[in-house]
Formats: structure tokens, C-alpha cells, sequence
């Protein structure tokens, strides 16, 4: 089956002398039966060849603005498909909670089915990446085969290049596998048969299969299907792999702090990790290891697939800026007219007409202009506060970690945990309100621990353990915060700007340094006014009314007995770990105590 790949392209493969990457290949070969064979380096001619790849098929197309292309997913094919994401098992694990799988005896056969065949007519594409930085003790190889130019396109950006870094395997197969194919295309170039998406990961062999799907959730094998595997490979070496950003909150005399903070899907993750002032290392996904006494963490990343939705000028101005000048960008399912980009929320006149993933759209219509889960992909270097660290092999180091939800009735903007199990408890029980960028009902609330539910890899106890160990052996130990941009206010509307954001992680900053003095509160340490009014008229130049100040932290006591009472009835029948089970206790304990002094909700001033 090798002998349909080139003289040119062999010697590519050769030159790694790694007998699992050629065994792979040879496989991949056999099955998808493609036309042609083409294989990608980390040289810059190699990478032009896939951006232009990507337009002569049709994948993507080029825009006004020098760099800018448009892709189009099909019109059932715009976010993670959750029900046909799996895990390929051989034998029944309990999980602690509820997964996806199927056993590996009927699942691949299905997958393998459905990809056989699929690339004849086609150009089969192999390209190798890494997993956090090169050359580094976090660094992991991944081999993608794929028919799609418009998911090596997407990779070449999001992640770094790796075929030199499969050189320093030195044979190795100690290295990710992925084969995607988009399977059989229609007129408009996208996929066919989506009713035959599947996304199955096998967590034995460190392998995924994902065919019959473009959107780059379900496509891009690098991303979160990737995360699964670094999950599971994180909790058997003694390391974290989690759904986090990586930024530099630049606090007092120039001094930068490091936070990691955990985010569901379009909660302000990548806004956070891109407020103006501070400094991004990556917005999704980081690895923690502990070195030397510190959390050191790096980004998994050198790109950001972001949700364009809602960004603007205003509230997102860094993001903004990046998208809309020149330099490469790939964006998906936004409107386009005469070459021009249009989204959701972008706070610009938009046009009557256009062309959007569904086809040629009209005001008219009635129907939105953009998907609400439509993406930008940018490299972090071409943004304006990307980090000096943010390829650093060696990481940064890791003092605060965050924890944020969308909760409109519950949570307050910030609080600081009581300890470190409070803080994994904190965790544990995030709560958010569904949005678009998974397939389903929006604005059900949701428990996703960790902000990390769809893919954690191992059973939750194990999982939960890990977190708890993790602050063992530390010489700098790291604080830990919980965040809501989402509150609502008693009439409906949310109690705090986009911006405020910027004041929650300056006093998180300031508190892990030493500052500011807090009201210890039943589920965690609050801000006290003063410091935060003094922060808003620095920082953001508004005058904070106190009046906002209580709105957004009192203490809604039932509210927060009402969660926990939720999450004491979801961890019931799991096997929790001793410390995590009397945190859980303690605080409903502490919860029900204070409603007794202070009555369904208590204002900051309560606790002093």
C-alpha cells in the first residue's frame, strides 16, 4: 500500500525511523484508499501548501483582508457532537459518572466502516504536531491523517509544528494517533452524510477516529479529543491536564502573576484570558506539573479557535483588533458579503445580504445572520499581549487557579476558597447555563466539574484525587478562585460590564501577593468595597457605586443551599475521597448555619 506515496514523500516518512508511524500509515492507506499521498513538515513551503490546498479545494475561501480566509461547516455539522463522541472500551469501567462509550468489539467496526473507502478520489494528508511546547518535558507528538487541508490548515495555526520533534523519538510510540476523514462531500464541499458522524477515542492505543464531520470540534483531532488522551496519559504519570487558560495578570511595579483558570464553553474564557493590560500564554487547554516545589503549566497551544460571537471593540478589543487586520485567520460560519466579515454581537451596521453557512441569506428571512457558535482561529503570536513566556519549554509558574460558570442567580463575580480542598471543591461543582456551543436545549444548568465534564478520561474519583494531591510537596503553594460574569440583577439584567472582569482578576493577583483584606464569608473570602472601588477608578477609570457592590456580593444563602443540596445528590453515588466528602460537609454545614443568623441572603458588611 506504500507504493502510492511518492519517492519525495517517503523519504519524509523514513527519515523519522519510526516503525509505528509507518505502520500507521500503511493502515491508514489500506482503509481510506485515497488517490494521492502527501506528507507534511514542519518547512515553511510544506505549511504554504496546505493553506493553499485548503482553496483550491474548496475548503476555504480567501477574503478582502490580506491572511483571512472563510470556511463553511454544513448546516447540521456546527458544533461538538456530544451523542456520537465516544470512548472505545474492552471491558466496563466504573466511572463514578455518566460517559460516553461503547465497547470496542461493536464501536470499531462501525467507525472503520464508515471510514473505509472514504478518501478515494482524494488526497490524504499526514502531518505531525506537538502538544505543548517542542523540545520540552511537556511536550507530546501527535500524527494526524486526515483528506481535510482545512483541518492541517486549522492545526498549522492552532498548534506547533512537530515533525522534528518525532525525530527526537528516536522510534518511539510514545505518540498520539488521529485519522479523520470529512467523508463523502456535497456540491458545497461539505459533509454528506452526517447522520454517520462518529468521534470514537480509544484510550488504550492513544488513538482517535472521527469521520463524516468538518466542524473543528469534532474534526480537529489535536483539540479536545487530543485533551481526552492527555487527560488519562496526565493521571497515570502524576500531572494535570485540564480545560484552562494561561495568563499573565500584571499587578503592582511590574510584577506578573500566573493564573490557570477553567471555563465551560463561551462562559469568558478566552476573554478573560485576553483582557487588555495582561498577558495571554493560551486560553483552552494547559499541562501542570509539579517542578521544584512550583506548579509550572504551559500552554497546550499556540492558537485560539475562539467564539466570535459578541466580540467587539468594546469588550473584547484585543481579540478584535487581531481579527480584523491583516494576518492569517481562518473564520467559520460568520456571514460574508463582498468579501467582508460579519458576526453576531460585533457592534457594527450589518449587511442585508450575504452568504452564511446555511447558503445565501437575506435580512429578510428572518434568520440569524451568523451560527452562534461560529469560531476565529488566530495564532497567539499575532496578538498584541501574548506573553514573553508563552513558548517558554520550560512554563511558567502557577500561583491562582480559576474557576468560572455561566449561574445567573448564585454565584458572586469573585471569591477566594477557604484552602486548597475547597478550592478542588469549588471545582468539582461548577455550574453553567447550556449555550450553542454544543448541540442541545440552551440555558439548562448544567454540572460540569471542572469545567471539564465532556472530557475527563478516567472515573471521577481518580480524577477528583488527583486535584486534591496536587497541592502535596509544594513549596508555592497556589490560591484558588471562583468567577461568574453572569449574574443577574432582580430585574433580569446582568449586575456587572464585560469589563469587570479586568477588577476581578486584579484583586485575585493582589490577593495572592499579599493584599487586600477580605470578609470571610460561608463559601469563601469576598472583596471588601473600598479595595474594589479603588481597582475600577485605576483600572477602568468608573467610579464602582456601593450600591453594585452589595447587589453583586451578597451572599444568597438558599441559592447557594440549593446547589449544594444538588451536588450532594450528584456525588452521592460516587465514591468520593474522604477529604472532598467532608468539604462537602463542612460547607453545607456552614451554609445552613448562616441562614439561621442572617436569613435567606446576607450583604458583604454581614461577615465583617
Amino acid at each position: 500500500m506504500l507504493s502510492i506515496i511518492d519517492k519525495s514523500n517517503m523519504e519524509k516518512l523514513e527519515a523519522l525511523n519510526n516503525k509505528k508511524v509507518m505502520a500507521y500509515v500503511e493502515e491508514a492507506i489500506a482503509l481510506c484508499k485515497p488517490a494521492k499521498v502527501t506528507v507534511i513538515t514542519d518547512a515553511d513551503e510544506d505549511i504554504k501548501y496546505i493553506r493553499n490546498l485548503a482553496i483550491k479545494n474548496g475548503e476555504e475561501e480567501t477574503l478582502n483582508t490580506d491572511g483571512h480566509t472563510i470556511h463553511f461547516d454544513g448546516i447540521n455539522d456546527q458544533a461538538r457532537d456530544k451523542a456520537h463522541t465516544k470512548y472505545l472500551l474492552s471491558k466496563e469501567v466504573d466511572w463514578g459518572m455518566d460517559i460516553n462509550y461503547i465497547m470496542k468489539d461493536t464501536g470499531l467496526p462501525e467507525v472503520i466502516g464508515f471510514l473505509d473507502g472514504s478518501m478515494v478520489g482524494k488526497e490524504m494528508i499526514i502531518a505531525f504536531f506537538c502538544l505543548g511546547p517542542t523540545n520540552s518535558d511537556f511536550s507530546i507528538s501527535a500524527l494526524q491523517i486526515t483528506d481535510s487541508s482545512y483541518v492541517v490548515h486549522s492545526e498549522t495555526i492552532l498548534y506547533r509544528a512537530g515533525y522534528e520533534q518525532f525525530k527526537r523519538l528516536n522510534g518511539s510510540d510514545d505518540f498520539f494517533f488521529f485519522l479523520h476523514s470529512a467523508g463523502e462531500l456535497a456540491e458545497n464541499n461539505t459533509t454528506k452524510s452526517v447522520e454517520n458522524r462518529r468521534i470514537y477515542m480509544d484510550l488504550e492505543e492513544n488513538r482517535v477516529y472521527t469521520v463524516n464531520n468538518q466542524y473543528a470540534g469534532n474534526s480537529v483531532g489535536l483539540k479536545k479529543l487530543a485533551f481526552r488522551l492527555a487527560i488519562q496519559k496526565a493521571q497515570n504519570e502524576g500531572w494535570l491536564a485540564e480545560h484552562m487558560f494561561v495568563m499573565g495578570v500584571h499587578g503592582k511595579k511590574d510584577r506578573i502573576t500566573y493564573f490557570a483558570g477553567a471555563f465551560p464553553s463561551a462562559c469568558g474564557k478566552t476573554s478573560t484570558a485576553m483582557i487588555p493590560g495582561q498577558t495571554i500564554v493560551g486560553d483552552d487547554i494547559a499541562y501542570l506539573k509539579k517542578v521544584d516545589g512550583k506548579i509550572k503549566s504551559v500552554n497546550v497551544e499556540q492558537g485560539v479557535f475562539g467564539i466570535i460571537r459578541d466580540v467587539n471593540a468594546n469588550d473584547d478589543p484585543v481579540i478584535y483588533n487581531a481579527i480584523t487586520t491583516p494576518r492569517e485567520v481562518i473564520f467559520s460560519n460568520i456571514l460574508i458579503n463582498d468579501g467582508k466579515t460579519y458576526w453576531l454581537g460585533m457592534g457594527e451596521e450589518t449587511p442585508s445580504t450575504g452568504v452564511n453557512f446555511a447558503g445565501e441569506w437575506t435580512e429578510a428571512s428572518g434568520k440569524t445572520l451568523a451560527h452562534k457558535n461560529a469560531r476565529y482561529t488566530v495564532r497567539i503570536s499575532e496578538l498584541e499581549n501574548a506573553d514573553v513566556m508563552a513558548d517558554a519549554p520550560e512554563g511558567v509558574t502557577v500561583q491562582g487557579l480559576v474557576y468560572g460558570g455561566r449561574d445567573s442567580d448564585t454565584t458572586v463575580p469573585v471569591v477566594e476558597a477557604l484552602d486548597w480542598v475547597h478550592g478542588v471543591v469549588m471545582g468539582a461543582t461548577i455550574e453553567s447555563e447550556t449555550t450553542a456551543a454544543t448541540l442541545g436545549a440552551e440555558g439548562v444548568r448544567k454540572h460540569n466539574p471542572m469545567a471539564n465534564l465532556d472530557f475527563i478520561s478516567v472515573p471521577l474519583r481518580k480524577y477528583i484525587q488527583s486535584h486534591i494531591d496536587f497541592d502535596k510537596d509544594l513549596d508555592i503553594k497556589a490560591k484558588v478562585y471562583s468567577t461568574n460574569y453572569f449574574l443577574r440583577n432582580a430585574k433580569g439584567e446582568f449586575s456587572n460590564s464585560k469589563l469587570d472582569k479586568k477588577i476581578w482578576m486584579l484583586w485575585a493577583e493582589g490577593r495572592v501577593n499579599g493584599e487586600f483584606e477580605v470578609y470571610e464569608t460561608p463559601v469563601g473570602f469576598i472583596p471588601k468595597y473600598e479595595d474594589l472601588k479603588v481597582l475600577f477608578k485605576e483600572s477602568l477609570q468608573f467610579d464602582y457605586l456601593e450600591t453594585d457592590y452589595v447587589d453583586q456580593f451578597s451572599i444568597r444563602i438558599d441559592k447557594y443551599i440549593e446547589k449544594m443540596d444538588r451536588m450532594n445528590k450528584v456525588f452521592e453515588k460516587v465514591d468520593l475521597p474522604k477529604e472532598f466528602e467532608a468539604k462537602l460537609l463542612e460547607l453545607s454545614t456552614k451554609l445552613v448555619e448562616a441562614k439561621k443568623v442572617y436569613g435567606s441572603i446576607a450583604t458583604p458588611t454581614s461577615f465583617a
